[in-house]
């Protein structure tokens, strides 16, 4: 009986992720289908651009350069064991271009803009205002899940680029300061380096790492329920799924490019 019991919940379980999985499809494939046709609520966009966007420049500015720095300290110390300190700059560089700046770029904004979504529908959809906006012939997919879909879609791959040379700069700096690279020998080496596909398969990931955020904040965030302790709950989970989802999907997307 304590078998049969265990393999019954187990079984139970499996049903209900794949019948979760399925509905999170069908999320994404109506939110991406509403993003190409009319109407387009152009304001809506604009302010989530700058609410997921301008807003988290700040954030990104100050992390990347802290890493950059640091990287080079601690890169300085390994490789003077090996009478390589010339190659830090480039090193730190490719590893932004292609990792660090994308996905430490994805993680803080994620964490920021996907808790933020899931408070916001989540209290909507616990106060009944989304039921609200049913009733008055208006679609929740297209008022609330578009414009955020889209604005992270666009945010994401900007802050990275943002990232990519704010920590650049700070490893510029560092070396200048403890190697006595000047920058024009740092820029150099850089170039022969880093290539355009380098940066370009970097970026490429955040467009992914923008929809996991947007769609995960805004599913999560549609079947919020308890009241307020429905929303923290709500707001945790999606934190912890985004990012998780952001690491596991940088891992493959990492392996896909490399074949590409």
């Amino acid at each position: 009986m304590i078998i049969y019991n265990y393999i019954s919940r187990l079984g139970s379980s499996c049903v209900s992720f794949i019948e979760q999985m399925g509905d999170v499809w069908l999320f994404l494939y109506r939110s991406v289908y509403a993003c190409f046709t009319r109407p387009f609520n152009y304001r809506l966009v604009l302010e989530q651009l700058d609410e997921i966007g301008f807003k988290s420049i700040p954030i990104v500015i100050a992390s990347a350069m802290a890493i950059g720095m640091v990287m080079v300290v601690q890169l300085a110390w390994g490789f003077a064991w090996f009478g390589a300190k010339g190659v830090v700059g480039p090193v730190v560089s490719l590893s932004f271009v292609r990792e660090l700046g994308p996905v430490v770029t994805s993680l803080l904004v994620g964490g920021r803009v996907g808790s933020g979504i899931t408070a916001e529908i989540g209290s909507m959809k616990v106060t009944e205002q989304i039921d609200a906006l049913r009733t008055l012939g208006a679609d929740p997919l297209r008022k609330l899940v578009v414009p955020r879909l889209v604005a992270a879609v666009i945010s994401f791959p900007f802050l990275a680029v943002i990232s990519d040379f704010t920590g650049i700069l700070g490893a510029m700096i560092m070396s200048n300061i403890d190697l006595d690279v000047k920058p024009r020998l740092f820029i150099s080496s850089i170039l022969e380096w880093v290539t355009i596909n380098d940066f370009v398969s970097g970026i490429s990931k955040t467009f992914f790492f923008g929809i996991i955020v947007a769609i995960t904040g805004c599913y999560i965030g549609m079947r919020a329920e308890g009241g307020t302790q429905g929303v923290g709950r709500a707001t945790t989970s999606t934190v912890v799924v985004a990012l998780l989802l952001i690491i596991i999907g940088d891992f493959f997307l990492t392996k896909l490019f490399l074949l590409l």
